[in-house]
């Protein structure tokens, strides 16, 4: 089999190469390219491909319809909406992701999130560096607060247990029924907008979450309420919530996710907004966790050369 690595996976070369040697002496061939986001260098490089392997770079359309001898999309990453799916499953494609290797360090961040807008890291930080002070802006504790989880999967439990640890009441909105320890009440979305301190959205992008949070759903939470996004950029409405955050509809936001994968236009109007943490992407992003999604995704690749593919979507 020809296997492709259409990007690096952030893990050291010697990591990489360990996975590489099985894969030779089983008598396959496999090469490592550099991120190129562009169709025709995509197409270039799987065109004689049994398997391609991924992360979160968009794989393009042109690669499914344009590699006959693709059977496997391998991909080191939660979300597969950057995949062209309902192509490859015409083509009897099979994919898997690497669901699992983040749900500590998403869940990590988020608690960060939750702890620097309640405390007004950002502002206190910017008035220490203006030769100010605290005044005016002391904070408030985690402990004692209602989180709403929307999306409780295994990292939307994660901040759950997290959350109770600090004392928190936790609720959750999910399209199935939740039973876990950590969620002290499963709700509707709009009880649980209205009723939560900091909502921490983990739901996955699909038709139905696309948009999930606007304008509407932005106008039922509390004035002194969170919005933290950790789960995928078109799962809330920027301009909505850039709009909320100005006219204080809602106290701060966090976000690590966007419409597109930064760098953002200098434009985007979450990078001016009043009381907001932006960070590029970086929830998943630690040198533990991508340790762990290198050894998923080749396993996948294993268990599919082997004719049990797993973590298939």
């Amino acid at each position: 089999m020809k296997i492709v690595l259409l990007e690096g996976l952030g893990v050291p070369d010697a990591a990489l190469q360990k996975h590489v040697q099985k894969l030779e002496a089983m008598g396959h061939t496999f090469t490592a390219f550099a991120k190129d986001a562009d169709p025709a260098v995509q197409v270039s490089r799987s065109k004689d491909a049994d398997a391609v392997m991924l992360a979160n770079m968009s794989l393009s359309p042109l690669v499914v319809e344009q590699s006959p001898n693709l059977k496997f999309i391998d991909v080191a990453f939660t979300g597969v909406d950057h995949i062209p799916v309902e192509a490859a499953k015409q083509r009897g494609i099979v994919i898997s992701n690497a669901s699992g290797y983040a749900t500590q360090a998403v869940a990590e961040l988020c608690l960060s999130f939750m702890i620097q807008l309640l405390r007004n890291t950002s502002q206190t930080e910017q008035r220490l560096r203006s030769g100010g002070t605290k005044d005016g802006l002391v904070g408030h504790l985690l402990t004692g607060k209602t989180v709403g989880i929307v999306g409780a999967g295994a990292i939307g439990k994660r901040v759950a247990a997290l959350c109770k640890a600090f004392g928190c009441t936790v609720l959750a909105y999910n399209r199935s029924t939740v039973s876990d320890p950590a969620i002290d009440k499963q709700v509707p979305l709009t009880e649980l907008l209205a009723q939560s301190d900091i909502v921490s959205l983990h739901c996955p992008l699909t038709p139905d979450t696309q948009g999930l949070i606007g304008a509407e759903q932005l106008k039922q939470m509390k004035k002194s309420a969170y919005l933290i996004n950790t789960a995928r950029g078109g799962v809330v409405d920027s301009q909505a919530l850039a709009q909320a955050l100005a006219s204080g509809d809602i106290a701060g936001a966090a976000c690590d996710v966007f419409e597109n994968e930064p760098p953002l236009s200098s434009d985007h109007p979450l990078l001016h907004s009043p009381n907001t943490i932006v960070t590029p992407h970086i929830a998943f992003a630690s040198a533990e966790s991508m340790e762990q999604r290198a050894g998923i995704v080749f396993d996948n690749l294993f268990a599919w050369l082997a004719g049990n593919p797993t973590n298939t979507i």
